[in-house]
């Protein structure tokens, strides 16, 4: 399966809408475009994992690492992700209390 990104920005916030698996073979795809973003000065960021099927520790890597990149520049970074499978992940590591996860692109904006 591949990985899929779309972006939209939205009154200074950008989304990148994520779709298909994140794992050690997709991963850095997400990783450069996270990059790329901050890069061109795009420092708020909300990750929508809503079609995102698979996700592995390289892509929990590519998440924390693009979260430490806008914090540099005093940004932020929300997820989207409802899927029990997904959110057990974020659980049992820790990072479902470093980020701040929305059940939805809407309210991931009105809090970013």
């Amino acid at each position: 399966m591949d990985l899929t990104l779309a972006t939209r920005d939205v009154d200074g916030t950008t989304i990148v809408a994520v779709g298909g698996e994140i794992d050690v073979y997709t991963a850095p795809k997400l990783r450069d475009k996270i990059t790329e973003l901050v890069a061109d000065g795009v420092y708020h960021l909300v990750i929508d994992m809503e079609n995102v099927e698979f996700l592995d520790s390289t892509g929990l890597g590519v998440l924390v690492g693009g979260l430490k990149k806008v914090r540099a520049h005093d940004g932020s970074l929300h997820l989207v992700c409802t899927q029990d499978r997904l959110l057990k992940i974020f659980r049992i590591t820790g990072l479902a209390k470093v980020f701040v996860i929305h059940d939805s692109a809407e309210a991931a904006l009105a809090h970013s």
